[in-house]
């Protein structure tokens, strides 16, 4: 088996584990308040990318007072933002659309890109942001979706945006941190910024939480470390470009999951707007191939 193949499979695992996180979520959402949850699933990481940092011989960086607060605003948007905003809208719409919102997330980092720092959108990225709108409208504004669904349907979206916002700022960064390094910063962060809104939560957890407790410990151990590693371990064997088609991986995954695990029904309208999500994903990562391929 060739090392790039290796790298292919590893990519595939690791994407699939984020479109789990959006079953483990409406788990969540079933049992736990979103700041318990949140910050329930950073203790449980934490160790473990503790762990590994003494394992690889990775150290904290000196860092600037900037780059810390860049760091806290990144946990705060990207990381308890986006968990929070996940476990709140799952409360109230479906997995499958969730999955299917959730696959916009390089399009919309995109377009903030353009929004915030004034790149300039080429001709295949507004071609895929319009089919990403296309398929969120096709999921939020369709005849299936009531008006609790269609608020659901915002906070997953707002956590797509808070997502984008973690990628923005990270280019901000006047550090370059090793990606494990800053995984455990985000993480011991991310506990302290969602642990003082979750002291103030109703905390009811008895046996019929225990399902939600299983799916935050499922979702720290697998999609948070394990993805990471599968990640990397992906990523240093393809290039940037190629890794990032993978990225459609998980919007299909994560409907799919929602169809096996949680016995949702999947109509014509999630299936299009998965289909136009994909395109554009795919569009994305096709056309950032090209530009590698030319330089």
């Amino acid at each position: 088996m060739s090392r790039e193949f290796q790298g292919y499979i590893y990519l595939t695992l690791a994407m699939t584990t984020v479109g789990s996180t959006v079953v483990a979520s409406k788990v969540i959402a079933s049992g736990l308040p979103p700041f318990t949850a949140t910050a329930l699933r950073f203790a449980v990481a934490f160790p473990f990318f503790l762990f590994l940092m003494r394992w690889t011989g990775s150290g904290l960086l000196r860092l600037s007072g900037r780059d810390w607060l860049i760091l806290v605003t990144q946990a705060g948007a990207g990381s308890v933002g986006y968990t929070t905003l996940l476990i709140s809208g799952l409360s109230l719409t479906s997995a499958a659309n969730a999955g299917v919102i959730i696959g916009t997330l390089p399009v919309v980092s995109a377009a903030i890109s353009i929004l915030v720092l004034g790149e300039r959108p080429q001709r295949f990225l507004l071609l895929a942001i319009g089919l990403a709108a296309a398929g969120v409208f096709s999921i939020a504004f369709s005849p299936a979706a009531g008006s609790g669904s269609l608020i659901g349907d915002m906070l997953i979206f707002g956590a797509v945006i808070c997502e984008g916002l973690f990628i923005l700022l990270n280019k901000r960064l006047g550090t370059s941190i090793p990606p494990l390094t800053q995984s455990a910063l985000m993480t011991a962060i991310g506990f302290v910024v969602a642990g003082v809104p979750a002291l103030f939560e109703h905390h009811d957890i008895g046996i019929a939480s225990q399902p939600a407790l299983l799916a935050v410990l499922y979702y720290a151990l697998v999609p948070t470390v394990g993805g990471f590693i599968l990640w990397y371990a992906g990523a240093e064997r393809v290039s940037g470009a190629e890794a990032s088609l993978f990225t459609a991986v998980a919007p299909a995954t994560a409907v799919i999951f929602a169809f096996l695990v949680l016995g949702e029904a999947v109509g014509a309208n999630q299936i299009f707007g998965i289909a136009c999500v994909l395109a554009a994903v795919i569009g994305l990562g096709l056309a950032s191939l090209r530009r590698t391929a030319k330089v």
